[in-house]
């Protein structure tokens, strides 16, 4: 009597435990592609450090200091505490023209800007003069500050204009912070200026690494934006109404209201506004869409799924043919797929991701195939599974480019794949004995 461990059935169960033994050097690939997007992200962080990181700029606050009266628990006479008080503007407009160049950091590369930014705001004389008595803590208007927050100073590369109310001046380094970034101040003195209305006219450049993000610091804020970058991300709490992108760049327009945003037009130093400020930001992400890591990791994912079917066309060929192949046979050719994803992450970050795939599947396909020939002792079984294996890499291929249709696409491969097995295996008989090469050839795949 044949053993169960002989059968076609066995067999089947033994070739499924060597594809998911596959699925060790499949997760150190992916392991491997994970670190190389670190050395990248550290890369980019090296750029940012001598350039300006990612840029968040948002208009001037007016920030008064505050005197108010609490009681102390135990005394019978409350005691004076200072604190400060913060009003936006009426309106804010911004006009930036941003100058995109790419830097690299040794085989890593990261978008760069220089941004032209004209800056107008506008502090209304009613609104001075309400938040000033409406206030709980009476302001001290003589030590008033225009605080202006900036995502990363060391992009600040220069001010070719700063003026209020149509005097020139000039900034001054703040210890302060508003929404956890840092700021640059002007001193003015609400005494002097008494409710005259504010205005604020500045020009500067600002440096910058992949982002630039705006700040809806008014109660009416308008914001348009150029660069030469034809695939820009617009991102943040709020979208351009119009915008236009061709091959020579983008431009954007944003219009945001006080509506619009979680936090009012003046708060006090009480207020936990860090998370509400940094939730506002909205803006343009330069996006590099040859993303090599990216889809390495999309790749990846469908690995187990192609070695599993490469090891099913070598089974339908020993079972259809009644040829013999070792496990060991099996092993060998899943080590031969799997190091095509180091191969191609290895050549993607040097000569782009397209080509790559086309020289490391182009590899593998070869070196299947003609073990194929010398195991299935068959030029012909050689060949037609190196078809079959380019024919399946041309899939991954077109899986990995259709980003919004890969499942669809993944799917109906899938269920194609699985009706084809059905077909050419429906007159195996799964208990029989499992063939070897000294017994007479069964008919070809095709009259199966």
């Amino acid at each position: 009597m044949i053993a169960w461990t002989q059968t076609v059935t066995a067999k089947v169960l033994g070739v499924g435990v060597l594809a998911l033994l596959m699925t060790i050097p499949l997760m150190q690939v992916r392991g491997l592609v994970g670190e190389r997007q670190q050395l990248r992200t550290d890369a980019i962080s090296q750029i940012a450090q001598g350039w300006g990181g990612k840029q968040v700029l948002g208009g001037p606050v007016l920030v008064v200091p505050t005197l108010r009266q609490v009681a102390a628990e135990g005394q019978a006479t409350p005691r004076w505490q200072a604190g400060s008080a913060s009003m936006l503007a009426d309106a804010l407009k911004l006009d930036v023209a941003m100058a995109v160049t790419t830097r690299s950091y040794g085989i890593y590369t990261a978008p760069v800007f220089v941004a032209t930014v004209k800056l107008g705001a506008q502090f209304r004389a009613q609104d001075i003069a309400e938040y000033r008595h409406a206030s709980d803590a009476p302001w001290q208007g003589g030590k008033a500050e225009l605080r202006l927050p900036i995502g990363d100073l060391r992009g600040l590369q220069e001010i070719s204009d700063l003026r209020v109310n149509g005097q020139p001046t000039r900034f001054e380094s703040s210890a302060d912070r508003l929404g956890g970034w840092p700021n640059v101040v002007v001193p003015i003195d609400l005494d002097v200026l008494g409710d005259q209305p504010i205005d604020v006219q500045i020009s500067l450049k600002l440096a910058g690494t992949e982002a630039l993000q705006m700040l809806p610091l008014a109660r009416v804020t308008d914001v348009t934006m150029r660069a030469p970058w034809s695939d820009p991300s617009f991102i943040g709490a709020a979208l351009p109404l119009e915008h236009a992108i061709d091959a020579s760049g983008f431009s954007a327009h944003w219009h945001l209201l006080d509506l619009n945003r979680s936090y009012g037009q003046h708060w006090t130093d009480g207020d936990a506004m860090t998370a509400a400020l940094q939730a506002s930001t909205f803006g343009v992400q330069l996006y590099q869409p040859v993303d090599v890591y990216q889809r390495n990791v999309r790749a990846g994912k469908y690995g187990l799924l192609f070695i599993a079917m490469t090891f099913v066309a070598f089974f339908l060929f020993e079972v259809l043919k009644r040829l013999r192949v070792h496990p060991v046979q099996y092993l060998l050719v899943g080590a031969a797929l799997a190091t095509f994803y180091v191969v191609l992450l290895a050549l993607s970050e040097q000569i782009g991701f397209g080509l790559a795939y086309a020289l490391a599947a182009a590899a593998v396909v070869v070196l299947v195939g003609g073990y194929a020939m010398a195991v299935l002792h068959a030029r012909r079984a050689g060949l037609l599974l190196g078809g079959v294996l380019g024919l399946i890499y041309a899939m991954l291929y077109g899986l990995i480019a259709a980003e919004q249709y890969a499942l669809l696409i993944g799917a109906l491969v899938l269920l194609a794949m699985v009706a084809l097995m059905m077909y050419l295996t429906r007159r195996i008989d799964w208990y029989a004995y499992v063939p070897t090469s000294t017994e007479p050839p069964a008919a070809i795949m095709g009259q199966s």
